[in-house]
């Protein structure tokens, strides 16, 4: 396995841990009280719309060539970053 196919399956896996994540989030806000639910439920939202962007760095990166792929890396590593944060931040905030 290439270093770019080792990286693509790292990052598909991290994906879906936060796609459960995301769902154990709408489970919770499903419970919630209906003002409770509001926040939740934008925060969701938020999450989503990161995780689309991220789920794209993805796609552009299984596009990129082999020698390419590392000038796209630093960008992905980037997203990656910023939705990691936020869904520690919204976990934490909603445990």
């Amino acid at each position: 396995m290439s270093k770019k196919q080792a990286y693509e399956k790292e990052l598909q896996a991290q994906l879906d841990e936060w796609s459960a994540d995301i769902d154990k989030l709408k489970a919770k806000a499903d419970a919630a009280t209906a003002d409770k639910q509001l926040e939740y439920y934008k925060k969701i939202e938020e999450l989503q719309s990161m995780q689309d962007n991220a789920n794209k760095k993805l796609t552009e990166l299984k596009k990129a060539g082999d020698d390419a792929w590392e000038d796209i890396k630093v960008g992905i590593d980037s997203a990656w970053d910023s939705l990691g944060s936020a869904f520690k931040s919204a976990t934490s905030r909603f445990k």
